[in-house]
């Protein structure tokens, strides 16, 4: 591991890890596997989780690298959820929350980040903790939802980017800020991809009640 994180290559005076660049390159690739619902998306988060904790603890920002840690773990509770809800017909079943899982979804945010930036404060795990842990509480509900297959996880997703590229950009990781950049225009596009499934869905379950 030692090898990736301290050579790479440079490009426009910035010095980019391979560990950095393979893990956000396996980290856009989550991106358009979770958008096709695919069950590989799981699996090369894993990877990607392994690569950027070294990234991330190298350049002292605590909450990102343990959020690793916590991802790695929500991401085989999603296998495991997402093996267990595929139809044979339409794939992944996805679905929108109801209104009392969203605000059980806002109430982790929320609450996680207070709790998580006090955490990192007192340890001074990162010289950033509030914008560090409001991206490690939001990443963890962000997979944690996609794992349950509601469509508003992709929100989440940009909150998170939102934080981060300002975040990335301050401790000099330029690569991982761009690659933020890029996540927000793919989430997007997986927003309106989930929905249109659902749409689908829907349409066609509603089909042999119509015929009936």
């Amino acid at each position: 591991m030692d090898l990736l994180l301290h050579h790479g290559l440079t490009a426009f005076g910035q010095f980019v890890s391979w560990a950095e660049l393979v893990g956000q390159i396996g980290a856009i690739a989550v991106v358009f596997l979770a958008r096709r619902r695919s069950l590989a998306t799981w699996p090369v988060q894993m990877a990607a989780c392994v690569l950027l904790f070294t990234v991330y603890a190298s350049a002292h920002l605590g909450g990102l690298a343990f959020r690793q840690v916590i991802v790695l773990a929500i991401s085989v509770f999603g296998l495991v959820a997402w093996l267990r809800r595929r139809d044979p017909v339409y794939g992944l079943a996805v679905r929108q929350a109801s209104t009392a899982q969203r605000l059980g979804l806002v109430g982790l945010l929320v609450g996680g980040t207070v709790v998580m930036a006090l955490v990192l404060e007192a340890l001074d795990a990162s010289w950033a903790p509030w914008p560090d842990a409001a991206i490690f509480v939001g990443t963890a509900v962000a997979f944690l939802a996609q794992g349950l297959r509601f469509i508003e996880f992709w929100v989440i997703w940009l909150l998170v980017d939102a934080v981060g590229v300002p975040l990335q950009l301050a401790s000099g990781l330029w690569f991982s800020a761009a690659v933020y950049v890029v996540f927000a225009g793919l989430v997007v596009h997986g927003w309106w991809s989930w929905a249109r499934a659902r749409r689908t869905v829907r349409a066609a379950q509603r089909e042999p009640s119509r015929a009936v």
